[in-house]
């Protein structure tokens, strides 16, 4: 569902302002793997959506996830 959201973000953004790229990250904590799989709390799943100029240039790409991440 995670993965699906963050592609539906993209696009959204994407489609209806047509910028020339579009970076979409979404950290979530998933209470069924806290309380079921790794039952470790605090565990995050992270997914990524990247279209444009985003997709096309590294260097560019490596630079938006690097502010995101605050380094």
């Amino acid at each position: 569902m995670q993965e699906r959201l963050t592609t539906q973000i993209a696009d959204a953004i994407d489609d209806r302002l047509t910028p020339r790229g579009v970076l979409v990250v979404i950290e979530a904590e998933h209470l069924c793997m806290s309380m079921r799989g790794v039952r470790k709390p605090g565990t995050v799943t992270v997914t990524s959506a990247v279209r444009g100029l985003f997709r096309d240039d590294a260097r560019t790409r490596a630079e938006a996830m690097a502010f995101i991440h605050g380094r």
